[in-house]
């Protein structure tokens, strides 16, 4: 086991050669002992060893007066490259020019270096670290590498400078001939190497370091210990970390930072929670950075509620959030699609004592862009305006990004006209602006330009203009950009697929998405959350319950995670597919459910008539603490009506009422449900006439169901009335309306009608089914004849034909969707037929069809399933019909 202490050796190890400095000869020695307890206490020290005394002449003395009295640039100018300039002089300057920021004065100083009397290694390490805190990174390492003697200051001034500029491995480099050259680093340049190791994760280099620390007994050093503890953490080794955070005796404040910022890092923030309230027990209180650390982790992995929880009680400790703090809410919020929220957070921010910066405002801006808010956003802009931030570009392109989604296209052609030095954000703005808005002409303009003005077009330029053409239906377009992306030297990321699939799925084209998502297995980006997320809710049906189970052997296979989100909606699938024992399956392995989780499967359950198990769902979730939502009470509304129990119905119906929700149409709709399937008519018309809004199509079409289900023609009338009002061009309302007319004569005026299951090219509307055989989908319709021509078993077919005649006995009210002729059978009794000559042995039979079913085609199909042992399921318009031994899951409700 390893020793966190002593770690592993490397296969490639890199031998350290462990002595100290070289002392330069010319020092005395007392001087070279100040030197060495100065490079030990700190490499970047601000003030130089002490020199042997000079004899200042009158010249030295103007300088120091110059610069005492700030007139730096003067100073500077007065040297003469003629006459000898003190060393004390010499660094004094430099200093001067590394407080004052002062590159150009540096440069001209170091012009007149050859002037300076007896040049040491030490002037010439003060001209590197100038150079360096100054942030001209290219002359100090001029300088540095020009250097004949480099000791420990030196490189620590280099190695210091590259880490301001983040430029880590430059770091790691330098610590590598460093050691080579005989030069160790001390506890203070340790912490700076381990965090260059840190952020580019060099565990072996990490390592090596960790061993020297030991080695030169560092590590009792609390801030050696905790970058050590920092590089486990960043470098996924959460163990060693741990273990390393045990062991040390001395644990101050930014030692449980370290501890819980690496929980944090390896999405363990419960266990960062729980450091945190033992930090508080053992006496340490927490600063605005602890509290930053556990906030901004929350967020990042899609807890912003947590978070705010978390600054509410910050703030209850007397810790006042800083604008990190406010932002970092606001944009989790934000991302978490709680835009609504992260807007009132911003307007709370804005009255409170933390000035929201330009970060702050881009995202409140980006928050009303996703939402359209128009009138908040141009409040916004007013605000940006007031406090300077339209020279930001991140607000610029915040404000591009939101008059383009809100169809403003002028004013975001105004904004990103007149910007100066736009990014490759802005540019994508504009184009995806254009997209959206249907000018895929302009935006392929503004596409072409961006080369000729030399912006290089990244992988998001790309995915913009593939998303942009998809969505405006011009497919050919999309494809040929996709294409010649690989041409563009630009490489397809996961992203380019995606924006593919979602873009066939929003044509209403499944099967070009499917073969896109097998494409993309294929290739170098293999499919990722998003799109499984994305293909899933296509396979929602009866006839794709096989892609299903494919899309799920993949997640398995391929080691994807599977998240929450996931896997609520493989529950979701399959449910919708027919298999509810799968989703029943993955819903009780979950270790973690949401309410998502629990209203996926409570509807699954309604949606296959299993009311008790329905109910069943319900008492764990209460049980759970599992807050109810509108989606929960709807399916349970529905699942008391499967069982007519309607007070349970009534009083789940006066919760809803007590806790201030607003309930939606479709909640209403199950309402009407609920008392049609107990016969209890008039109550289902008077609550549609009380209600507080007007009734769409759903509300009437369930009024319509009941009353057909009753045998009320009356209220039949009515609801179908409505119907026509609604949708007038509908053709199943005419189909509804024609009987009507045969059964009530002349009343109703549907002479104009035509019937819609005809050939009619004015509604292009014909009767038909989907079905499955072999991972093939078949199309059958009702005046089609190429079922029977097809079939090689015309003698079982006329006998099944004439036992689903002789049998089938339902008389309820004859209100249909559909007609039927004397010499036309129903398109799904043709596929039911088709299935059992093509597929004796199958048991289960799957059909989609896009009208609701007949009376005469519900019995018969009830009949088959009895005689022949099937498992029919059947989805029409109303619902889900699950066929087993004669009974259907309805229960002669539809």
């Amino acid at each position: 086991m390893e020793n966190p202490f002593y770690p592993c050796k490397p296969k490639n190890q890199i031998l350290i050669p462990f002595f100290k400095p070289k002392i330069p000869n010319y020092l005395p020695s007392k001087i070279s002992r100040h030197a060495q307890n100065l490079i030990t206490a700190s490499s970047e020290a601000e003030t130089p060893p002490p020199l042997p005394p000079q004899t200042r002449r009158p010249g030295d003395r103007r300088l120091l007066r110059l610069f005492r009295a700030g007139k730096l640039q003067e100073a500077v100018s007065a040297l003469d490259s003629g006459t000898p300039i003190a060393t004390r002089t010499y660094l004094s300057l430099l200093q001067a020019c590394i407080d004052s920021d002062s590159v150009e004065a540096g440069r001209l100083l170091h012009s007149s270096f050859p002037s300076v009397k007896d040049p040491n290694p030490f002037v010439e390490t003060k001209l590197v670290s100038m150079y360096a805190k100054c942030g001209d990174l290219d002359n100090a390492r001029k300088v540095f590498e020009q250097m004949r003697q480099k000791n420990l200051f030196t490189w620590s001034a280099m190695i210091g400078g590259c880490g301001r500029e983040n430029r880590w491995e430059e770091v790691v480099d330098l610590f590598h001939r460093m050691v080579l050259e005989g030069v160790n680093p001390d506890a203070f340049l340790l912490p700076k190497i381990l965090q260059a190791c840190a952020n580019i994760e060099d565990i072996v280099t990490g390592r090596l370091l960790h061993s020297l620390t030991i080695r030169l007994g560092f590590l009792g050093e609390s801030h050696v210990g905790n970058s050590i503890l920092n590089l486990y953490a960043k470098c996924g080794n959460l163990i060693t970390a741990n273990k390393i955070f045990d062991k040390l005796n001395v644990k101050d404040r930014v030692t449980w930072n370290s501890i819980i910022s690496a929980h944090c890092h390896c999405g363990q923030n419960d266990d960062a929670l729980k450091l945190f309230e033992q930090m508080r027990n053992e006496g340490i209180e927490p600063s605005l950075i602890t509290w930053n650390i556990l906030i901004s982790s929350y967020n990042q992995c899609g807890k912003p509620t947590i978070a705010l929880d978390l600054m509410k009680k910050m703030e209850s400790c007397g810790i006042i959030p800083d604008v990190f703090t406010w932002t970092c809410i606001i944009s989790g919020l934000s991302q978490n699609n709680k835009i609504n929220q992260s807007l009132e957070l911003f307007r709370e921010m804005c009255t409170s004592e933390v000035e929201p910066n330009n970060m702050t405002v881009a995202c409140a801006i980006s928050s009303c862009a996703t939402l359209k808010y128009l009138k908040s956003g141009r409040e916004l802009h007013g605000y940006a305006i007031k406090n300077g931030g339209v020279t930001n570009l991140l607000v610029i392109n915040s404000l591009v990004d939101l008059y383009s989604k809100c169809w403003k296209l002028e004013d975001a052609e105004r904004i990103f006209n007149v910007i100066d030095k736009k990014d490759i954000f802005t540019w994508n703005s504009m184009i995806g602006g254009y997209m959206q808005a249907g000018y895929c002409g302009k935006a392929h303009e503004l596409f072409l330009r961006m080369e000729t003005l030399g912006f290089r077009r990244n992988v998001v330029t790309w995915n913009v203009m593939i998303s942009g053409y998809i969505q405006n239906k011009e497919e050919e377009d999309a494809i040929e950009h996709f294409q010649k992306m690989e041409v563009a030297g630009i490489r397809k990321n996961a992203a380019s697929w995606n924006a593919l699939i979602s873009g066939f799925l929003h044509n209403g084209d499944a099967n070009k998405a499917f073969r896109a998502f097998r494409q993309m297995q294929l290739g170098s980006e293999k499919p990722n959350s998003i799109t499984i997320l994305s293909i899933l809710p296509s396979c929602a049906n009866l006839v794709s319950a096989w892609k299903i189970k494919e899309i799920h052997a993949y997640v398995l296979r391929s080691g994807l995670r599977p998240d929450l989100p996931i896997l609520n909606s493989f529950i979701d699938t399959y449910s919708k597919s027919g298999d509810l024992t799968s989703a029943l399956t993955l819903f009780n392995i979950l270790h973690s459910r949401d309410y998502i989780s629990w209203n996926s499967m409570i509807a699954g359950c309604v949606l296959h008539g299993c009311s008790q198990a329905a109910q069943e769902l319900l008492n764990r979730m209460k049980l759970e603490g599992v807050k109810l939502n509108q989606s929960t009470y709807t399916s349970m509304i529905r699942a008391y009506g499967l069982d007519e129990l309607v007070n349970d119905g009534k009083e789940l119906f006066m919760n809803i009422k007590d806790q201030n929700f607003s309930p939606g149409m479709e909640f209403y709709a199950a309402v009407v449900e609920l008392f049609g399937r107990s016969k209890r008519l008039m109550e289902a018309y008077n609550m549609i006439k009380e209600m507080p809004m007007a009734p769409d199509f759903a509300v009437w079409n369930e009024l319509l169901t009941a009353a057909r289900y009753c045998g009320n023609v009356k209220l039949a009338s009515l609801a179908t009335e409505n119907l026509s009002n609604l949708e007038p061009k509908n053709p199943i309302i005419q189909a509804l309306s024609s009987s009507l007319q045969a059964i009530c004569g002349n009343s109703i005026d549907v002479s104009n009608m035509k019937k819609p299951w005809k050939e009619s090219k004015e509604s292009d509307f014909y009767s038909c089914c989907w079905m499955e055989d072999r991972h093939q989908v078949y199309t059958i319709f009702t005046n089609d004849k190429t079922v029977e021509s097809e079939s090689t078993k015309l003698v079982e077919f006329s006998r099944i034909a004439k036992e689903i005649k002789t049998n089938n006995s339902d008389t309820r009210l004859d209100i249909e969707e559909e007609l039927e002729e004397d010499d036309e059978v129903h398109c799904e009794r043709k596929a039911i037929m088709f299935s059992l000559v093509r597929r004796p042995s199958s048991k289960v039979i799957r059909i989609i069809k896009n009208v609701r079913m007949c009376a005469k085609c519900h019995g018969t199909t009830k009949l088959v399933s009895r005689l022949y042992g099937r498992d029919i399921l059947i989805k029409d318009r109303k619902c889900l019909h699950y066929f087993r031994n004669g009974k259907c899951s309805c229960k002669d409700y539809w």
